[in-house]
């Protein structure tokens, strides 16, 4: 949140310079037409034009005013080294003149707003005289680096010497702690300086810190402040806005916006930021087109102002339309209608395409090196969270070796990151070797490395690290370690953690850990302690609850219990089509054909599509995407015949298609051909066909797939492993699982 008390300040001291050319004795007219000629070049920002007039111009270097106008341009432009010489000539050719107060005022201004403290102090120091100006232009410049201790330090001095103005009170209020400011706020009361603008805004500022750093006090003595204010300038309604938005009270946030807005106000572009903001944290899902349709307003007002030239509003809207489920391709073309494009909008673009189009995130990485930028913590950070999305780590390592050119080598964030990206493109192996070359590892470290055992099936190795942990674990190392024991079918241990988690790691179970529970019951076929778990928790089960239990039903070929956690679930998220899916297929699984069309009927009715079951593979550095069935590929007829040719192999070695999983009520062999085309199964073949463009010459064929692997693909890769002797490392909706000889690292468990 930026401080309100800035641009008072510099009011301030202008017209407090405007005051003292009054004051000064009368020149010539020819030193009147070089002094304004000093003055307007400093005015435009010019200082060494100014400064080399002033200095090849002898009559001016005795004029006060000059050099009151010349550290003032020093001190706006923040021009340290110029100031410095400066002041040394002034000394130099003006040994025993006794300085003027008010020069001496602007060479502290000078220094401390350059951020030489030291300096401005020692200055200060030395004074015979000194009034409020000398004192407020030091305890700012204290303000503005952030040294609150030397800050309120000298405010308290200054208090015996002389009273306080409105903007050192503002600048000693932001400065300060929330104890300190609250005595501060007392005395501004006391001495009725409470009035001010700048000491409200300054007000608001500090206590929405102290909400925000997890201090003590709340935002409500912000809301007091913003509502005594007598007065309020566009500082006070963004300052509002911002902590609301900071809060993550996105809806009040949006309310104080249409107070201001309704109450005549203008806004600027630092208000379109938050309120931008705080839509998007506040509308989400049923709620995402009353979000977009608040954005369109937005944008338009932002147009019709002329605030799209600003890059930071630009890359707000971006932001902002990508979180509310606009398209990224249009959130791109906005992105592209920007003028000028910095880091953080580059960043913030890839951060839009990073979870829905990893691809095109990886690809506007590249574009961003070729615009002449060089990526920051940040954006490697975004761009490593985009190679999780994609199916091989290849584009990972590439990053990586960005990351060690551009000197994050040793940074602790982005190698987490590292962690779940190798994870999650399935090389568990390159995860490992990441954590054990961190020199320093924090909680969330061990969390990743958890996550990527129970990611992989590794459950024992997961347990193993757990117990090597040398820092407090939090809620999400109990989510992981459970997770982990799910995997794995390991009830014992997972009844034993989330018994003991309370009391031996001070972390009390949420919505995730009793999850987690239920699908440990659930899939070990313990359902009736699964629903007695469900029926003990206490706050409301949400969908990931209820999911869980559904698809245990499934498993098992509970119908009765399926239809409960399906009706739920449907209540809870009646656009997700998981609840009728997963009751559909058990109604299939039991030949009650009949009951599973109802479903499906019910699902047309009521407007929920299905998602589609989707695989990609990788060849020569391209991604191919197959849909189950198959029949939009260019490559169809080909497919078919390697498919067909492959499936007779495998009969030959045990293959029996699952046409149980039929979800019609069709003939023996119409099933079989629906089983038959299954996304993973044309995207294994895919890859065959063109085994010799593979990495590492074919031995391991990856695949990514959108949702659960069914029990027919998972017979159909264990068997094609031993039959093709290759590695096939499949990464469904859930987890990983690594086929190889007959085997799965799920051991059949999933």
């Amino acid at each position: 949140m930026s401080r309100p008390t800035t641009g008072g300040w510099y009011l301030f001291l202008r017209s407090f310079s405007s005051s003292i050319h009054s004051q000064l004795p009368s020149s010539t007219p020819e030193a009147n037409d070089l002094f304004n000629k000093v003055r307007v070049l400093s005015t435009r920002g010019n200082i060494k034009e100014a400064l080399s007039l002033f200095y090849s111009t002898p009559q001016l270097n005795q004029s006060q005013q000059t050099y009151a106008t010349l550290f003032h341009a020093c001190a706006r432009h923040g021009n340290l080294k110029q100031g410095q010489y400066l002041h040394h000539h002034m000394i130099s050719e003006n040994p025993k003149t006794p300085q003027d107060l008010f020069v001496t005022n602007h060479v502290i201004n000078m220094f401390a707003k350059c951020g030489d403290l030291d300096s401005a102090r020692q200055v200060f120091d030395e004074m015979d005289r000194r009034n409020v100006v000398s004192w407020t232009a030091l305890i700012s410049g204290y303000a503005q680096q952030g040294r609150s201790y030397e800050c309120f330090s000298l405010f308290s001095d200054m208090l015996v010497n002389c009273s306080p103005n409105e903007f050192a009170f503002a600048s000693v209020i932001t400065s300060c702690d929330y104890v300190c400011g609250k005595q501060v706020h007392a005395l501004a009361l006391k001495t009725g300086l409470i009035a001010s603008v700048y000491v409200g805004n300054a007000l608001i500022t500090r206590y929405s810190k102290s909400c925000e750093d997890n201090f003590v006090g709340d935002g409500s003595e912000a809301c007091r402040v913003f509502e005594s204010m007598e007065f309020r300038n566009l500082v006070s309604w963004n300052s509002m806005i911002a902590a609301f938005q900071h809060w993550k009270l996105g809806g009040l946030a949006i309310g104080i916006f249409c107070q201001m807005h309704g109450g005549g106000v203008e806004f600027d572009g630092a208000t379109l930021v938050s309120v931008l903001s705080s839509l998007s944290e506040s509308y989400d899902g049923d709620n995402a087109d009353m979000g977009l349709k608040g954005c369109f307003q937005l944008h338009c007002a932002s147009i019709k102002r002329g605030f799209m030239l600003k890059i930071e509003l630009a890359t707000a809207l971006v932001k902002a339309y990508s979180d509310l489920g606009w398209q990224v391709s249009d959130c791109y073309r906005l992105f592209m209608e920007t003028s000028s494009r910095d880091l953080v909008s580059w960043t913030g673009i890839i951060t839009a395409f990073a979870d829905r189009e990893p691809e095109s995130a990886v690809f506007l990485f590249r574009q961003l090196y070729r615009e002449g930028l060089v990526p920051d913590w940040c954006t490697f950070s975004i761009v490593l969270k985009a190679c999780a999305g994609l199916v091989t780590e290849r584009h990972a390592l590439a990053i990586y070796s960005q990351v060690v050119k551009a000197g994050f080598e040793d940074d602790r964030v982005l190698a987490n990151t590292l962690i779940h990206a190798y994870a999650r493109c399935g090389s568990i192996s390159f995860s490992k070797q990441v954590f054990d070359k961190m020199r320093s590892r924090d909680v969330v470290s061990w969390n990743s490395m958890i996550k990527a055992y129970a990611l992989h099936g590794q459950a024992k190795e997961a347990l193993h690290l757990f117990s090597e942990m040398n820092v407090r674990p939090d809620s999400t190392t109990m989510v992981a370690l459970l997770s982990a024991c799910s995997h794995a079918g390991l009830v014992k241990e997972g009844i034993h953690i989330f018994d003991s988690m309370s009391m031996n790691h001070g972390v009390s179970p949420q919505l995730d850990h009793y999850a987690c529970m239920v699908d440990i019951l659930g899939r070990a076929g313990l359902l009736l302690e699964a629903e007695e778990l469900i029926s003990r928790m206490p706050m409301k089960p949400d969908s990931v609850v209820w999911s869980a239990l559904l698809n245990s039903c499934r498993k098992h070929g509970e119908t009765q219990l399926a239809k409960l956690a399906a009706d739920k679930l449907k209540e809870l998220e009646p656009g997700n089509s998981l609840g009728y899916v997963q009751i559909s297929n058990i109604y299939c699984s039991g030949g009650s054909y009949n009951e599973a069309g109802l479903i499906r009927k019910e699902m047309n009715g009521s407007r929920v599509r299905k998602e589609p079951g989707l695989s990609w593979i990788e060849i020569e550095n391209r991604v191919h995407e197959f849909a189950s069935g198959g029949r939009r590929h260019p490559q169809r007829e080909a497919i078919y015949a390697k498919l067909y040719s492959l499936i007779g192999q495998l009969k030959g070695v045990g293959y029996v298609p699952e046409t149980s999983l039929a979800l019609q009520d069709l003939e023996e062999e119409h099933k079989q051909e629906q089983l038959y085309h299954h996304s993973e199964k044309l995207a294994l073949v895919f890859a065959l066909m063109n085994e010799g463009s593979l990495r590492c010459g074919g031995a391991v064929i990856r695949i990514a797939k959108n949702i659960r692997i069914c029990v027919d693909c998972h017979n159909f890769m264990k068997l094609a492993s031993d039959l093709l002797q290759k590695e096939i490392v499949v990464r469904d909706s859930n987890r990983f699982h690594h086929f190889k000889n007959r085997m799965c690292s799920c051991n059949d468990y999933w």
